[in-house]
């Protein structure tokens, strides 16, 4: 009677172990895929993210047109912030150093930053202030493209602000927010425009350059 307690007692043992062994290589697989699964999502993710940036100074211009038959050539590395009749036209020439398509999705712009304390430069917008664009404008995977936008309401709250930026020859901050081909990754970079030129020429380009970058839909690198 003790021996086959004995072994009723061994088999229950082993059993156990063979169920918590099978457990424990049961837990490492399914921890195993999800990081598989984690990894493959990510690389997923990379393929299809963009990154604008302005054109290389190099690039070649872009001839640009708008709604009302305005057109601007666009040089590479540059923008243009100009008033013709009223309405106030602005481009810029981006590049896309990412490897997926960006579909910009809208845009805002303010007056000259304050580089005092940087705060200007470095305060990430709302997404809700954002104007959306009524074109559709992509910036493909390793090449150029370019921004646009207007304003044509003289009663528009931006119009007097842009009309002094043209007028003075000051520098503007264009913030456009774009995402990746599927509607995700979305992210702000944040363009700085400086006009470039004759003094009295009020529809001279500007050079662009971008500030800051910040993700909406994915942690920040920074």
């Amino acid at each position: 009677m003790i021996l086959a307690a004995d072994w009723t007692t061994i088999s229950s043992l082993a059993t156990a172990g063979g169920t918590l062994v099978l457990a424990v290589a049961t837990f490492s697989s399914v921890r195993s895929a999800n990081r598989a699964a984690r990894t493959a999502e990510r690389a997923f993710e990379v393929e299809l993210r963009p990154i604008l940036f302005p054109s290389r100074l190099e690039d070649p211009p872009q001839k640009l047109r708008w709604g009302d038959d305005h057109w601007a050539n666009v040089g590479g590395g540059r923008g243009v912030v100009e008033e013709v009749d009223g309405s106030i036209y602005m481009a810029m020439s981006l590049r896309n150093v990412g490897s997926g398509n960006a579909v910009i999705h809208g845009w805002r712009v303010e007056p000259p930053p304050e580089f005092s304390d940087g705060g200007s430069v470095m305060s990430m917008p709302s997404v809700d202030d954002f104007r959306p664009q009524l074109r559709d404008l992509f910036v493909p995977s390793g090449d150029i493209s370019f921004w646009q936008a207007a304003i044509r309401d003289r009663s528009d709250r931006l119009h007097p602000m842009l009309h002094h930026v043209v007028e003075a020859r000051e520098a503007i901050q264009v913030d456009v927010l774009y995402g990746d081909f599927e509607g995700g990754q979305r992210a702000i970079s944040r363009f700085l425009l400086y006009p470039r030129g004759d003094a009295d020429d009020k529809h001279v380009d500007r050079l662009c350059t971008v500030v800051r970058h910040w993700n909406l839909d994915r942690p920040d690198p920074r």
